[in-house]
């Protein structure tokens, strides 16, 4: 069917759930890593903790977006997805500052990626069912948009209550600050209402033709025949998709490093901070937190420019400049001995982030066949999640063997991966560039007003 362009509002609204999942990854990226050394986890061991957030996504991801291919009811297609999976998070988020042992706080964190994997996964997905293929850029960078928003407030939320709001309290019995305890609560609280915002303001496309839609369905109905659509369709995964997936790959390998490995490296390289009981360890974990608010801020105000920059240069080229800002960003941090220098490292990384959290999938729309939709935008999901499998596995050997469990030189390697994924993005070939290069689309179509 023909899709009427959508309002900036309209736009707005359709996004405005990923404000909620942000706060979810947010707080799981900023507090995690030092939550499980507050509770006795080595340097070495961090990686391994860390395993749940891929597992489950190389897991979740294609079989929710396979189902909500296949799914149409009085919610439609996406937001019932949209809305179990904030309800299950809110109450991990609940629960999660709660623990009092490492293999509860690593056994939550399982429970915890599953059920935002189920919410996010069917947004992307939601951007392409809804938007006309010019208004598509837009749509993923709004949704940047609030994921910078989020992680903005998410991040800093521990040191706003402590040095801001003057919020007291006592530990945990794990050792977990009440700071942070609380940041959690008010995250399961984002969460859930802002998922229900978009749940309830945005309406979705039924199927052009129910009989077809039923006969799929049918086809398609239980374990082995999804499994099997799955292997096909990625059996037939477009040339588009396979030349963005080295992208991803080095791009989230990058990503991986700093966030498994940044807040603590502030803490002890630059707070310098002995031991995780020093007040120097928190203060730092805290201050870390301000520097991935600081990007996510930067991600937030940088999604308004990445469509104007996409429309004058091309995706690509947009992307390759992005990704080479994020490099350099996280390049300074290995010589940066400043507290505040760091917010301008983290400059360079919301760029990046901004860009890797639109442009792939404005890409990788354009070349997707009808009706796969959600189950290839979650197989794309793979080439997020098998480098981070792989970092999970082999970065914890690499720390105590190679780096001598050097926080900083881990974090230095993920600008490596981000100038390599830069390199890369330039043998991706874009679809919808290429159609307006031969005339099939016009340049610069117009968008509906508000």
């Amino acid at each position: 069917m023909d899709k009427p362009p959508r309002t900036f509002w309209q736009i707005w609204n359709m996004s405005f759930g990923f404000l909620g999942i942000q706060f979810g990854w947010g707080l799981q990226m900023a507090n995690m890593s030092a939550i499980y050394e507050y509770l006795g986890a080595r340097a070495d061991q961090i990686p391994m903790l860390w395993l749940a957030a891929p597992l489950t996504g190389l897991i979740v991801q294609p079989i929710i977006g396979h189902a909500s291919d296949r799914t149409w009811g009085r919610l439609g297609r996406r937001r019932p997805y949209f809305l179990t999976g904030a309800i299950l998070s809110s109450a991990a988020l609940i629960l999660m500052p709660r623990c009092g042992a490492l293999w509860m706080a690593a056994g939550l964190l399982w429970v915890l990626d599953a059920s935002i994997n189920i919410s996010m996964e069917p947004f992307r997905a939601f951007v392409a069912d809804l938007l006309p293929e010019f208004q598509r850029t837009r749509g993923f960078a709004m949704q940047s948009l609030f994921i910078g928003l989020g992680a903005v407030v998410a991040s800093a939320l521990p040191y706003l209550l402590t040095n801001v709001f003057h919020v007291g309290g006592t530990a945990s019995a794990g050792g977990i600050p009440f700071t942070v305890r609380l940041s959690f609560y008010i995250g399961a609280a984002a969460f859930l209402g802002a998922v229900l915002w978009t749940v309830f303001t945005t309406k979705e496309y039924p199927p052009d033709n129910f009989a077809e839609f039923e006969k799929q369905k049918a086809a398609a109905h239980g374990l082995g025949a999804g499994a099997r659509e799955i292997l096909k369709s990625i059996r037939e995964m477009p040339r588009t998709m396979r030349q963005l997936a080295w992208v991803q790959i080095c791009t989230w390998m990058g990503l991986f490093c700093m966030w498994l490995y940044f807040p603590v490296a502030v803490a002890r390289n630059v707070f310098g901070a002995p031991d995780t009981v020093s007040p120097l360890y928190t203060a730092g974990v805290e201050w870390a937190g301000i520097c991935f608010g600081m990007y996510s801020l930067v991600c937030f105000g940088f999604s308004f420019v990445l469509p104007f920059l996409a429309r004058q240069f091309g995706r690509k080229v947009t992307h390759s400049f992005c990704l080479l800002c994020g490099g350099l960003g996280l390049l300074s941090v290995g010589v940066v001995h400043d507290k505040y220098v760091l917010l301008i490292s983290m400059v360079g990384v919301g760029i990046a982030w901004a860009s890797t959290l639109s442009m792939p999938y404005a890409i990788l729309a354009g070349s997707l066949p009808s009706g796969k939709t959600g189950v290839y935008m979650g197989i794309f999901n793979f080439f997020i999640v098998i480098p981070e499998i792989t970092a999970s596995l082999v970065f914890g050997w690499v720390m105590a063997h190679l780096l001598n469990n050097n926080r900083l030189a881990a974090v230095v390697a993920g600008g490596i991966f981000f100038i390599l994924a830069a390199v890369l993005t330039q043998r991706v070939e874009d679809l919808y560039d290429v159609r307006q290069r031969s005339g099939v689309l016009p340049r610069g179509a117009v968008v509906a007003k508000t």
